[in-house]
C-alpha cells in the first residue's frame, strides 16, 4: 500500500475546508483542490513514506507494473495510472464547463477525455451544483446562452448534503457552486472547457479563457440525465455509487472489522477516507488511516482487512 504527499493547488476560488480536513497546518491560501493520487504530467503524486518514498506516481508504476495496476489495466493503460483523485472546495461559483470524452479527446491530441463522479464531503447553507441540462437544448441557441449568461438558466441545479453523489460522463455540461466540499473521481484528465465564468476577472483585470467553440463539439445538448445517485447505506456493506467503463466506486460505512477478498479483481484499489479513523492491513504491510487520506491497493494484494476506530466511511473506487 501507499500513501502520496498531497498537491495543494492554489486557485482563485479556492476556499480554506482542504487542508483542516486533512489535519494539516499550511500557510498556503485559497486552496482550491488537493490531488491525492495524481499521475498528471507536472503534478505526479509521490510517495510519502516506505521503501518507494520520493518516486512519482509513474515511477511507481513502471517498478511495479502489472502488479500494482492488473493485468488487464497494464496492457490497456501502460505507465500512465489511469484515474484522478481529489479534493475540490469551492469558496466561489466554479465556471460553466464541459470535458471531451475519449474519443474527442485523442482527436485534439489528448490520452483521455474526462468522466467523473463527485460525493459530497460537506455543504454550505444553500450549496448547489449543476449536472447536466433542465430541458434539451438546441445547438442553435448554444452561442446565445453562452453569450447573455442565459445557460445558467438551462442547468440541472441540485442543492446538495453531504453524502450526495453524482456521475458526470463526458459531455455533461455541469458547475460546481460556492459553499460545495466534494471528493472527485476522473479519468486522468485535465482537459477542461470553460462555457461560462460569470464574466470573473483575474488579479490583473482580465476574464478568464473560455472555450466556446471547443466546447460546442463536445456536448451532449440532450443530457437531462443529472439527478444524484441513489443509494442506501448499510452498515459493514460495501454499497455501489457508480458502475462505468472507467471506474466503479462504492462506499464503505464501517463500524466492525471487515475483511475485503481482491483475490480476483485484477486491479488496483483507492481507499479515500470521508470520515473517521481505521487501520488498513494486507497481512504483511499496515497503514493508519484518517479522514482526508487516500491510499493506493496494488492488484497484487489479495485481501484487506479494515478495522475501524469508531464509524469509519471511504470510498473505494477501481477499475475491472
Amino acid at each position: 500500500m501507499w500513501k502520496f504527499n498531497p498537491i495543494f493547488k492554489t486557485i482563485i476560488w479556492g476556499g480554506d475546508k482542504i487542508a483542516p480536513f486533512k489535519g494539516i497546518e499550511t500557510t498556503q491560501t485559497s486552496i482550491g483542490e488537493s490531488w491525492e493520487i495524481s499521475g498528471v504530467e507536472g503534478s505526479e503524486s509521490i510517495v510519502a513514506d516506505g521503501p518507494d518514498a520520493g518516486l512519482t506516481l509513474t515511477q511507481l508504476i513502471k517498478k511495479h507494473g502489472a502488479s500494482l495496476l492488473g493485468e488487464k489495466n497494464y496492457k490497456k493503460y501502460g505507465d500512465t495510472f489511469p484515474l484522478l483523485i481529489k479534493f475540490i472546495d469551492a469558496r466561489q461559483d466554479l465556471s460553466v464547463q464541459v470535458h471531451p470524452t475519449d474519443e474527442l479527446a485523442r482527436e485534439r491530441g489528448g490520452k483521455f477525455g474526462k468522466t467523473e463522479m463527485w460525493y459530497v464531503l460537506g455543504a454550505e447553507k444553500g450549496a448547489r451544483l449543476a449536472n447536466g441540462f433542465n430541458r434539451p437544448v438546441d445547438k442553435n441557441e448554444y452561442e446565445h446562452l453562452v453569450e447573455t449568461g442565459e445557460i445558467m438558466d438551462v442547468l440541472n441545479f441540485n442543492t446538495i448534503a453531504p453524502g450526495d453523489t453524482f456521475f458526470i460522463p463526458a459531455g455533461r455540461v455541469h458547475a460546481i457552486g460556492k459553499g460545495c466540499f466534494v471528493a472527485e473521481i476522473q479519468e486522468t484528465s485535465d482537459i477542461t472547457y470553460r462555457l461560462y465564468d460569470y464574466k470573473r476577472v483575474d488579479q490583473d483585470g482580465n476574464e478568464r479563457q473560455l472555450h466556446t467553440k471547443e466546447a460546442f463539439d463536445a456536448i451532449n445538448f440532450n443530457d437531462t440525465e443529472g439527478k444524484p445517485v441513489e443509494y442506501t447505506i448499510r452498515r459493514d456493506l460495501p454499497i455501489n455509487l457508480v458502475t462505468s467503463p472507467f471506474f466503479t466506486t462504492n462506499i464503505w460505512q464501517i463500524d466492525h472489522e471487515v475483511m475485503r477478498d481482491y483475490s480476483e479483481w485484477d486491479t488496483f484499489v483507492a481507499i479515500i477516507c470521508t470520515k473517521g479513523k481505521a487501520t488498513l492491513s494486507t497481512g504483511d504491510d499496515s497503514v493508519e488511516m484518517k479522514e482526508g487520506m487516500s491510499v493506493l491497493i496494488p492488484a497484487s494484494c489479495s485481501r484487506l482487512t479494515i478495522t475501524p476506530k469508531g464509524v469509519f466511511e471511504a470510498l473505494e473506487t477501481y477499475i475491472k
